[in-house]
């Protein structure tokens, strides 16, 4: 892979930091601001459910997952097409990425944190949407997995390849933008730990991101990534 010039270099910082700190201004608002106030609103049965779900997924995991990487996009005039999203080699990718599901599925298999299959039950207003009439619990449904299936997925994507643009392997399968992101998740998701059970998380947890992300670069395609949010994480 060729050197990165200064000039891009800097840009690549900038899309960093802007995503960066839209993240922060968010969790500012999240558990500052919003705080309470927001977590009731999320489980008052008494306001529409498509409503509820909007907010919260747009406010919380939009704002954390897909924000800043928007704005990116739009100051950059760069399309997200640009990032993998094609139907190229698009059957490998999501085969493999899914694979790199699976010593995370044994380990919690194990540990019997294993529940039945189901995509975004993990996300706590998934039973409410799925119990609820036409056409509420489509469209709610479809902003979940919009905001905690696409953009969850597609900002490590967009993280790494800004990252390992700015500095690139000579080493096949290694790779710095998805090993930080890779501890980005085990940082995020508190698998953090010096007991044998949470450095085996650590381990899985490491595998999967950066094994996912590792088939977007091999691939060129990333939608495996993508279909892990879907259909493995927050799914079993």
């Amino acid at each position: 892979m060729s050197e990165c010039s200064k000039e891009r270099k800097k840009q690549l910082t900038v899309d960093l930091l802007i995503i960066a700190i839209t993240v922060a201004v968010v969790l500012v608002l999240v558990m500052g601001v919003w705080g309470s106030g927001l977590n009731r609103f999320a489980h008052d049965q008494t306001k529409n459910i498509v409503l509820r779900v909007a907010v919260i997924g747009i406010c919380c995991q939009y704002g954390l997952a897909g924000l800043g990487l928007t704005i990116v996009c739009l100051i950059r005039k760069e399309k997200f097409t640009q990032f993998g999203l094609t139907t190229k080699k698009i059957v490998p990718a999501v085969l493999l990425s899914l694979a790199c599901c699976i010593p995370d599925f044994i380990y919690c298999l194990a540990r019997g944190k294993v529940h039945a299959w189901c995509p975004f039950w993990d996300v706590n207003t998934t039973r409410e949407v799925l119990s609820s009439p036409l056409p509420y619990n489509v469209i709610a449904f479809l902003i979940t997995a919009v905001c905690w299936g696409f953009f969850e997925g597609f900002n490590y994507v967009v993280i790494r390849d800004k990252i390992s643009e700015m500095s690139p392997s000579k080493y096949r399968f290694w790779d710095w933008g998805a090993f930080i992101c890779a501890v980005m998740c085990i940082l995020i998701h508190g698998a953090v730990g010096v007991t044998p059970d949470a450095l085996v998380e650590m381990v899985t947890t490491m595998i999967l991101i950066y094994g996912m992300l590792i088939v977007r670069k091999e691939t060129g395609n990333a939608w495996g990534c993508i279909a892990v949010f879907f259909f493995y994480w927050n799914a079993l």
